[in-house]
C-alpha cells in the first residue's frame, strides 16, 4: 500500500470514528438531557370540597396551568379535602412533603403562628386590591416568606373571593345582645372578635358547615359570599343573611409549596409555579365578582332576608377588631414587624381611599 493510499484510508477511518463518536455523544447527550429534564410529579391538596365553585375549581386551574405551561415537565395532581389528607391537615402535609402543594387560606394556620391570617384577611383589614399591593410592593411577600420559612414552605397568592358576607343566622341580629351565647362558625382572628362579643366561635372546614348548621351544633355561620353560600344551601336552614362582613374584606387564598421541593426546581419551573398562582389570583376575583352578583339575585328570589348589621353592631365589631389585630404584634419579633408593615400600609391606603375607589363609589350611587 503506497503512502497516499495509506493516508486516504486513515482519513476515512478517522471520519468514521468521529461520526461514530458524535453519534454516541448525541445519544449520551439525549440521555443526560432526558434525565436532567425528567418529568416531575407533584401532589396538591386543598381545604375545599372537590370541584367546589371558585375555590376548588380555582385550585384545579392552578394545577392544570402548571402542568400545561411546563408541557408536562411538572405535573400537578389535585386532591380535594379528605381525599389524601383532611382539610385542616393540608399545611402539615406540605411541610412534611406528604404533598408538595396546598391551596387554602392562611388564617386556618393561626395555631402555627398568630400572624398567619395577615396573608389571607384580618378583621377590619385590607381590600383585595390593597392586599395585592401590600404583598407585591409593600413588603408583605418578604415577611410572608420569612414567616413560612420556619415551616419549610413558601406561600403565593392563589385567588381572592372579594369582600365576604357577614354570615347566615337563624335569628335576626338587631342588637349587640343577639350575639351573646351564639355558636358561630368563624375562622382566624374574626373568631376572637365574636368571642369577645359574647358568642362562641367554632372552627369548621367548608364541607362540615352545613351538617353542623342543620343539627344545631352551630346557630350561625359565615363562609364566603352569595355564590359559594348558595351552592352549600345555607338559606334552607338560616334565612337571615348579613353583609358585608367585618372579618374578611378581601380574602386571599394561598397556594403554598414545600420549600425544599420548590428550591430543587429549575428556575423556569419556579417561574411557572409563581405565574400560575398570580394568574389565578386575578382570575378568581373576577369570577367571584361576577358570580356573586348573579347569585345574590337568586337568593333574593328564594326569599332570603339580606341586610346590613345595625350601625352599633358594626361599630363594636370594628372597635374589637382593631384591638385583636394589634395584639398580634406582641407574639414575637416577626409578628411585630408584620403588624407594623401591614398597619403602615393600611393607614396610607385609608388616606388615599376618599380620592380613589371609595370616594368614587360613594358618589356613583
Amino acid at each position: 500500500m503506497n503512502r497516499r493510499k495509506l493516508l486516504k484510508t486513515a482519513a476515512v477511518g478517522t471520519i468514521l470514528a468521529a461520526a461514530s463518536a458524535c453519534s454516541k455523544d448525541s445519544d449520551n447527550s439525549n440521555k443526560v438531557s432526558n434525565k436532567s429534564t425528567g418529568k416531575i410529579e407533584w401532589k396538591m391538596v386543598t381545604t375545599w370540597p372537590k370541584n367546589f365553585p371558585g375555590l376548588g375549581t380555582g385550585a384545579q386551574r392552578i394545577a392544570d396551568n402548571i402542568t400545561n405551561m411546563s408541557e408536562g415537565q411538572l405535573t400537578v395532581k389535585l386532591y380535594a379535602a379528605g381525599e389524601l389528607v383532611p382539610a385542616f391537615e393540608s399545611f402539615d402535609a406540605v411541610r412534611q412533603e406528604t404533598a408538595h402543594m396546598s391551596h387554602g387560606a392562611s388564617y386556618y394556620w393561626i395555631n402555627k403562628n398568630k400572624s398567619t391570617p395577615f396573608f389571607a384577611a384580618v378583621p377590619g383589614g385590607l381590600t383585595a386590591q390593597e392586599h395585592n399591593a401590600w404583598i407585591h410592593y409593600g413588603g408583605g411577600q418578604e415577611l410572608w416568606d420569612e414567616l413560612y420559612a420556619e415551616f419549610n414552605v413558601k406561600g403565593f397568592l392563589g385567588g381572592n373571593s372579594g369582600v365576604q358576607m357577614g354570615g347566615w343566622f337563624k335569628n335576626r341580629i338587631e342588637t349587640l345582645n343577639d350575639f351573646k351565647g351564639l355558636k358561630m362558625r368563624m375562622p382566624g382572628l374574626g373568631a376572637e372578635v365574636i368571642n369577645r362579643m359574647g358568642a362562641t366561635a367554632v372552627a369548621l372546614p367548608g364541607g362540615e358547615i352545613m351538617p353542623a348548621l342543620e343539627s344545631g351544633a352551630i346557630d350561625a355561620t359565615e363562609w364566603v359570599g352569595p355564590w359559594n353560600d348558595l351552592a352549600f344551601g345555607f338559606y334552607k336552614v338560616a334565612n337571615n343573611y348579613y353583609g358585608p362582613g367585618f372579618h374578611e374584606p378581601g380574602t386571599h387564598t394561598e397556594c403554598i409549596v414545600n420549600k425544599t421541593a420548590y428550591d430543587k426546581l429549575p428556575k423556569y419551573l419556579q417561574n411557572i409555579v409563581e405565574h400560575a398562582c398570580v394568574s389565578e389570583n386575578n382570575r378568581m376575583l373576577s369570577e367571584f365578582t361576577y358570580a356573586n352578583n348573579v347569585a345574590q339575585k337568586k337568593l333574593i328570589n328564594l326569599g332570603v332576608n339580606i341586610s346590613n348589621f345595625p350601625a352599633d353592631v358594626y361599630k363594636e365589631m370594628f372597635n374589637i377588631s382593631n384591638e385583636v389585630v394589634a395584639e398580634t404584634a406582641s407574639a414575637g419579633d416577626i409578628n411585630k414587624r408584620i403588624y407594623e408593615s401591614w398597619s403602615k400600609f393600611k393607614n396610607e391606603a385609608r388616606e388615599r381611599a376618599p380620592f380613589a375607589e371609595q370616594g368614587y363609589m360613594a358618589r356613583r350611587g
